[in-house]
């Protein structure tokens, strides 16, 4: 078990892949869904809260960069119109649901309950990116979302009390993380890299 003072490695490292991806999205390589960004953004800032309400501690703090790295991706998107991906009906149907999950969290104001219910926001907030990483991967980066998964491994670790509000988020956030990552890898090897765009 490592010490709790290394999840500010761990929050170090998914912020540095965040910084990655967004020097991407100003280069007009990436292209973030910019519903499925936001809600990142959003949902790990209200699990955040939800877990200092638990009394969590250092472990918390990979949850906090995993809403602020989304964030600064997202500013970042309207800094170029390169950075433009075309939303489709899907992803606003993902953002709508995500949404909701997030009222009724504001409803309950249960920790817990705040926990389970931004885990459900953002997996429906990660289904549009996935989706893009499979039908169009060359739109994509995976080096951040590789590391996501190594700062959520670090953490990981670093946890104490095996409860919900420790290690729920990130648990999922290394399941989100791998399958983005592995699906990105894999369909760039499949597809040739001039596959049309829809943004």
């Amino acid at each position: 078990m490592l010490s709790p003072e290394f999840n500010a490695l761990a929050g170090a490292i998914n912020l540095i892949g965040c910084v990655s991806y967004a020097k991407g999205v100003i280069a007009g390589k990436n292209k973030p869904n910019r519903v499925g960004w936001t809600l990142w953004a959003t949902a790990p800032f209200i699990a955040f809260a939800a877990q200092i309400t638990q009394g969590v501690s250092w472990p918390a703090l990979m949850t906090l960069s995993s809403g602020l790295g989304p964030l600064l991706v997202l500013l970042c998107s309207f800094m170029t119109t390169k950075a433009y991906w075309r939303l489709r009906p899907f992803d606003w149907v993902c953002g709508g649901l995500s949404l909701i999950a997030l009222i009724l969290w504001a409803i309950t104001g249960e920790g817990n309950v705040a926990i389970v219910l931004s885990i459900c926001a953002d997996v429906l907030a990660c289904l549009p990116t996935l989706r893009k990483s499979f039908t169009h991967p060359h739109t994509e980066a995976a080096a951040p979302f590789w590391a996501g998964v190594a700062g959520v491994t670090i953490t990981l670790f670093t946890i104490q009390h095996w409860d919900l509000a420790n290690s729920a988020f990130p648990i999922y956030l290394l399941l989100a993380n791998l399958v983005i990552a592995l699906t990105i890898d894999i369909r760039s090897r499949m597809l040739p890299e001039k596959v049309p765009a829809e943004g």
